[in-house]
C-alpha cells in the first residue's frame, strides 16, 4: 500500500514526511528551505526521489498544512515566494485525493495526538472529556484555534483570535500600548505576542527606561535575558504575563473545558521561565469567572512534528475538506 504525502510548510521551511495509511505517526521526515525551490512542486518532487518514493511507490494522496490563508484555489504564501493552484499541484502530482489546510488548523488536530512526554504542565486540571480545546501559540505571528471531538472525528475550529485588541490590564501596559500606537493605528494582541512583537516589546521597555536598545532580533532578547540583563528580563516575564492574559480570554470565549495547549516555536525555548512568570495567575485573574479557569488543564506542547501529526489526522478526516 502507497504511504501518503503530509506536509507542514511555513515561510522559512517544508517539513516534509509520509504517512502509511490509517497511521498518524510521521515518517522519512526532512526540513526543506524553501528559499531552494521555484515552487512546491519543485520542492515535493525533490523530496519524493530523495526517500524514494516515486513511480510505483508514489503517493497518490497528500495533506499540506500552509502559513497562510487557503480558502481560495490559488495559494500565495505571505511571507516566502510561492505561489501556486490547487489543481496544478493535484495533476502534476497525479493525486486522487489532495487537502490544503492552515498550518494552524493542522496544530489543532495535532494536539489530540501528541504523547504526555511531549507535554510540559503549566496548570494542573481536569479536562471535561467532551470539550473544546484551545490551542494557542506565538511565533511568527500569533495562532488561535479550537478543536473539538465530535462523533466521529475531531472537528477543528479555526479563529482569526490573534488579531483582536490588545487591552491593557496596568498602568505599565497601558504605557507600552502608548508607546505601540505611536506606530500602529490598532494594536492586536499578535503586535507584542510574536517573535516581532517580543522585540518591539523590548523596545518599548527601553523608551519607557530612557536607555538605547541592545538587542536587534527576539533571539537576543532572551540570550540577553538569560544573561541576566534587567530590561530583557522585565520584557520577557511581562511578554508571558500578557500572554495568560490572552490565554484566559480566549479560554472564555471559547470555553475551552476540555484544556488549553501551547504551541508554537518560542514557548519550548522558554520553559524555564514559566514557573518565574505571571502566565498562570494572569490566565486565572478573571475575577468571577477565575474558578472557571482555574479548574482548566493547561500544557507546552513541545513535540517537533505537531503540524505534521494533524495533516496526517486531516488527511482522511470527514470534518476536513
Amino acid at each position: 500500500m502507497r504511504p501518503a504525502l503530509i506536509g507542514d510548510i511555513g515561510g522559512t521551511n517544508a517539513r516534509l514526511a509520509l504517512v502509511t495509511p490509517n497511521e498518524i505517526t510521521p515518517h522519512d521526515i526532512i526540513n526543506l528551505p524553501c528559499a531552494d525551490y521555484p515552487g512546491v512542486i519543485d520542492a515535493i518532487q525533490d523530496y519524493l526521489e530523495r526517500v524514494g518514493a516515486t513511480g510505483e511507490n508514489a503517493p497518490l494522496e497528500a495533506c499540506l498544512a500552509f502559513a497562510c490563508p487557503v480558502h481560495t484555489e490559488r495559494v500565495k504564501m505571505t511571507n516566502n515566494h510561492w505561489d501556486f493552484m490547487k489543481s496544478d499541484v493535484q495533476q502534476t502530482l497525479n493525486l486522487s485525493l489532495f487537502k490544503v489546510i492552515n498550518d494552524f488548523t493542522a496544530q489543532a488536530l495535532g494536539v489530540p495526538h501528541v504523547d504526555s512526554d511531549n507535554l510540559v504542565e503549566v496548570q494542573a486540571g481536569v479536562a471535561q472529556p467532551h470539550s473544546t480545546r484551545l490551542v494557542i501559540g506565538p511565533g511568527t505571528g500569533l495562532g488561535v484555534a479550537g478543536v473539538f471531538p465530535g462523533q466521529h472525528a475531531w472537528i477543528p475550529l479555526p479563529t482569526e483570535g490573534g488579531h483582536v485588541t490588545f487591552s491593557p490590564t496596568d498602568s505599565t501596559e497601558r504605557a507600552l500600548l502608548d508607546i505601540f500606537l505611536q506606530r500602529y493605528q490598532r494594536v492586536s494582541v499578535e503586535r507584542i505576542l510574536s517573535g516581532q512583537g517580543l522585540l518591539e516589546l523590548y523596545q518599548a521597555h527601553c523608551a519607557l527606561n530612557e536607555q538605547a536598545p541592545r538587542c536587534t532580533t527576539p533571539a537576543e532578547v532572551t540570550q540577553a535575558a538569560n544573561q541576566g540583563d534587567p530590561i530583557a528580563t522585565t520584557t520577557l516575564l511581562r511578554f508571558l504575563k500578557i500572554l495568560g492574559d490572552v490565554c484566559g480570554d480566549a479560554t472564555l470565549s471559547m470555553g475551552a473545558r476540555g484544556g488549553v495547549y501551547l504551541c508554537g516555536g518560542i514557548l519550548p525555548r522558554l520553559l524555564e521561565w514559566l514557573p518565574k512568570s505571571e502566565l498562570r495567575d494572569s490566565f486565572v485573574n478573571k475575577g468571577r469567572m477565575g474558578a472557571y479557569n482555574a479548574d482548566i488543564p493547561v500544557c507546552v506542547v513541545t513535540h517537533p512534528w505537531t503540524g505534521l501529526l494533524g495533516a496526517a489526522e486531516a488527511l482522511h478526516n470527514e470534518e476536513v475538506f
